[in-house]
């Protein structure tokens, strides 16, 4: 049965609700953030329909929520939020997806733009050389086994270790750069393979490095608590757990498959493989993308060593120190504490491209971060903008999450078709921004136009209160596979 703009009934502005009378084995009602033209937009692939088969989930508390970056993905749509009761209820590696923990890291400088310009071509060409990028592609550390093993259990913490960063880098890191209960023996070892030689690699797709201007602030104080200012050079990293998350998450989607009939569980869509928290495949499966989680932050932290030393390298003293302002996942699930109907309840919160947007003075927040709030980064699409926005208290409605990025409104395939790289290349160039990739056909597929408006998708969850805009970051130099 196609979704109609005539299901969902109107409740402000921005929301939009699918009642649980919808459809008979809906638990909970389905919410969708968007503008009217956004919905029209959403309503022409299956995200919504994805969306009322999430809010069938065995335990789902409140609502299946999905924010206005929303596209259709596996099982779960892209830009959705889940989450059900712990212990029991179930955990679904579709609410995560397959780039276990991709998320963004953002690093401030001290530079300004005409600074930084005399520099950029120079920069931009060492930063392309440093930083593996494409499908498959090696990094310079090899991990053996055991190495590897610590970097699952220890994350970030384990590359500070080995000497590649500063123990205050995995302050400023969402859980402080490590998952506590990742298990390296839940990991296949397939997995392992196929990630041992990817640390310090982006990968392909939407993942880049990019070097920003601080273009506009929105909040001064706010913006004055994360070191922020017009016309600063920031530098914005977007990657994942590559093959090794990738891996996790087909290892755990063909168990789960396998054992829901054990567990009397029936799901509308097989991409919703399920099974309770509690069980023995939902506690391996939660350790084992914890551990695919700490690869990422440890990813990130690599990736943050090797664009410092080019920084080092090219500008010497003048370039200064870059210092990590926040990393934050947006693939991911976690258990936290939430009010549900007026309690206080422990639930798995499932996020998948979808960013943790706490409000101030919650507890997990560190020091720096308490009286504002935590920082939240959302990544534009190379040449639009990016944007630092900040969590909110009355972002309690979506379990304290926000959107991730603008959300494709193209397919791969068909931005191929309708985007020729090479004329976008020089389109990007005459804008200024100077972009450096392995592969000028393959750009089109993250051109801009392939992308809803990231300016539209932030308005919406500023306009909403899910999180408040804090500064736009706009690109100068774009690194990509």
């Amino acid at each position: 049965m196609n979704i109609t703009k005539n299901d969902l009934k109107k409740v402000d502005e921005y929301t939009w609700k699918i009642p649980k009378s919808y459809r008979s084995d809906m638990r909970v009602p389905a919410l969708v953030y968007a503008t009217e033209s956004m919905l029209d937009e959403i309503l022409r692939d299956r995200s919504v329909e994805q969306l009322v088969n999430v809010a069938t989930l065995p335990g789902i508390k409140k609502a299946a929520i999905v924010m206005p970056d929303a596209h259709e993905g596996y099982g779960f749509p892209i830009g959705g939020v889940a989450a059900t009761l712990y212990p029991d209820g179930v955990i679904s590696p579709g609410g995560i997806g397959y780039d276990i923990n991709c998320g963004v890291r953002l690093l401030r400088s001290k530079l300004t733009l005409e600074e930084l310009k005399p520099h950029l071509e120079k920069l931009s060409k060492h930063l392309f050389r440093e930083i593996p990028s494409g499908v498959g592609h090696a990094g310079s550390l090899k991990l053996g086994m055991g190495k590897l093993d610590e970097v699952l259990s220890e994350g970030a913490h384990r590359l500070v270790k080995e000497g590649y960063g500063e123990e205050i880098d995995t302050h400023f890191i969402e859980s402080y750069g490590v998952l506590k209960n990742a298990d390296p023996s839940a990991v296949s070892d397939h997995a392992k393979k196929r990630g041992h030689d990817q640390l310090g690699t982006m990968g392909a797709g939407n993942h880049f490095v990019e070097i920003d201007r601080v273009d506009e602030i929105f909040d001064e104080k706010i913006a004055h608590a994360f070191g922020l200012s017009v016309n600063q050079i920031v530098v914005l990293i977007h990657t994942g757990s590559r093959g090794l998350g990738h891996q996790v998450a087909t290892d755990y989607i063909r168990l789960m498959n396998q054992a829901m009939a054990r567990y009397h569980i029936s799901v509308p869509d097989r991409e919703l493989a399920c099974a309770p928290f509690s069980s023995e495949e939902g506690r391996n499966y939660f350790n084992a993308m914890a551990a695919a989680a700490n690869f990422a932050f440890a990813n990130r932290q690599m990736i943050t060593y090797e664009i410092r030393k080019v920084w080092e390298n090219i500008l010497g003293g003048a370039g200064g120190k870059l210092s990590v302002l926040y990393d934050v996942a947006h693939n991911i699930a976690k258990v936290e504490e939430h009010t549900v109907n007026g309690r206080q309840e422990k639930v798995i919160v499932h996020r998948k491209g979808a960013t943790r947007a706490f409000p101030p003075y919650h507890p997990e927040l560190v020091g720096e971060y308490q009286k504002v709030g935590q920082p939240v980064i959302i990544p534009g699409s190379m040449g639009t903008a990016s944007y630092v926005l900040v969590g909110t208290t009355k972002g309690k409605e979506s379990f304290y999450s926000t959107c991730h990025g603008a959300g494709r409104r193209m397919s791969r395939h068909h931005a191929k078709k309708e985007i020729q790289g090479k004329q976008l290349l020089l389109n990007l160039e005459k804008e200024g921004i100077r972009i450096e990739t392995g592969s000028v056909t393959d750009l089109s597929e993250e051109a801009p136009l392939a992308y809803k408006d990231i300016e539209d998708v932030v308005n919406v969850v500023d306009k909403i209160g899910l999180a408040k805009k804090v500064a736009r970051l706009r690109p100068i130099v774009v690194v990509k596979g």
